[in-house]
């Protein structure tokens, strides 16, 4: 297991990066052996960080939930990160691109909780019960480490995203809130447009075949570590499109169809 100090100074590194937008080295290209119980270790010692700085927990992403990605990293199951108050965006508002690491949007769902989730043995109709308001949402990611090292051509893997907290920068979210049992949530869907062109689209049941699949699977992780999913947090659920590049002065628009649509543009 990796030591607390080794974490520490990794977690320090990804916030530098964080802070001055300037990318930095992979954490695997000097430690190629950490696993990804390290990388989580890494990831807890940034969120430590950031709470000490004043920053609160107000939620937590889900990411790598489709085939497609999962095979992509040569993993078989999603990850996640967390999410503070400070990366939390108002939609239809202007973000600064050079703010943001390689920044890129992804189409999501947003769940936010009622009750505390927490156990081992959840179905999708306990995540719904525990559920107040699903909301469209995209999450912005970012790659605080070189998604290819531009010295050696090096891939980044998943320990690396873990470690840069699942390439998590933010949330934004829009629309109408609905009740998760007003709608089938698995039959959403999405068109997000750059600069009124559609560069993607997307149906919810892209992830793992029920958006709230993705949340068992997050309370199950973490009542293995003692921790809990606690009421008043939101969840993004699982991107169901592929990440959609961010350039200074891009404009985007995501329509969710019924449940209306928001904006976001960079400077």
């Amino acid at each position: 297991m990796i030591s607390p100090e080794l974490a520490a100074s990794e977690a320090a590194r990804f916030d530098e990066a964080e802070r001055s937008a300037i990318q930095m080295r992979q954490t695997t290209e000097e430690h190629p052996d950490l696993t990804i119980d390290d990388a989580y270790a890494i990831q807890a010692a940034w969120q430590d960080l950031r709470i000490a700085r004043g920053e609160t927990i107000v939620g937590h992403k889900i990411g790598l939930t489709s085939r497609a990605m999962q095979q992509a990293m040569n993993i078989t199951t999603p990850d996640s990160g967390f999410i503070t108050d400070a990366m939390v965006f108002e939609p239809n508002t202007t973000l600064d691109a050079a703010s943001f690491c390689d920044p890129k949007l992804e189409i999501e769902l947003a769940f936010t909780l009622s009750t505390d989730l927490d156990g081992a043995d959840l179905t999708v109709d306990d995540v719904l019960d525990a559920t107040d308001f699903v909301q469209p949402a995209v999450e912005l990611i970012a790659a605080r480490s070189f998604r290819k090292d531009p010295t050696s051509g090096r891939t980044r893997t998943v320990v690396d995203t873990i470690s840069d907290n699942a390439a998590n920068a933010g949330i934004i979210s829009g629309g109408a809130r609905v009740k998760p049992r007003d709608t089938d949530l698995r039959w959403i869907s999405a068109l997000g447009y750059r600069n009124g062109i559609v560069e993607e689209t997307g149906v919810a049941a892209g992830v793992l075949d029920h958006p709230a699949l993705g949340i068992v699977w997050l309370a199950e992780r973490y009542s293995q570590t003692g921790q809990t999913l606690e009421a008043g947090q939101t969840i993004l659920a699982g991107s169901f499109t592929r990440p959609i590049d961010v350039r200074s002065g891009d404009e985007f628009r995501f329509d969710y169809g019924p449940l209306g649509s928001f904006e976001v543009s960079f400077s």
